[in-house]
């Protein structure tokens, strides 16, 4: 389990990320028009998952808006915005913030946050994905992780962009 804080407050996950060198599982996310998304629908590419509580929060939107800029120039890359938040309401905001260089699926019916160990276990955020980072190579090999430590907080984009080199 991890230990985070919520503004100061403790709030624990269900468990750890995913190692460095080990192999992410299969999930099966929701995109925007109800699809379903799965690790093979990205094969052969690096991949970022930016994992949060929801769009609809201030930190969340900058995570989703700087991941979406700096994607833009990547390679073989894909990065994968992933929280509890309605498909609509992800929808919604990508197309609003002109959104389109990455992918943005939720997880309001799957078992990814559960799978990767990121559903917060207790607080008002209980139920909700806490805020991570992880980062493959194109063989699905985890070549980086932030568990955030304070949720309110902005993950580290400059190490998850340098994992990927």
């Amino acid at each position: 389990m991890s230990n985070i804080t919520l503004k100061g407050n403790e709030v624990h996950t269900l468990g750890n990320l995913p190692s460095v060198g080990n192999t992410i599982k299969d999930f099966a996310l929701v995109d925007s028009g109800l699809g379903i998304k799965t690790l093979s629908d990205f094969e052969g590419k690096k991949k970022v998952f930016n994992i949060f509580p929801s769009i609809d929060t201030g930190t969340c939107a900058a995570s989703a808006r700087k991941f979406n800029e700096e994607a833009s120039s990547l390679d073989n890359t894909v990065v994968i915005n992933v929280s509890k938040d309605l498909p609509f309401a992800l929808g919604r905001f990508c197309a609003a913030e002109g959104l389109n260089n990455v992918e943005t699926l939720s997880d309001f019916r799957s078992s990814f946050g559960d799978d990767y160990e990121v559903t917060i276990t207790d607080s008002p955020l209980k139920g909700l994905l806490s805020r991570a980072v992880i980062v493959t190579d194109e063989n699905n090999k985890v070549v980086y992780t932030e568990q955030v430590p304070e949720i309110v907080n902005e993950p580290n984009y400059t190490a998850a962009l340098e994992a990927l080199k």
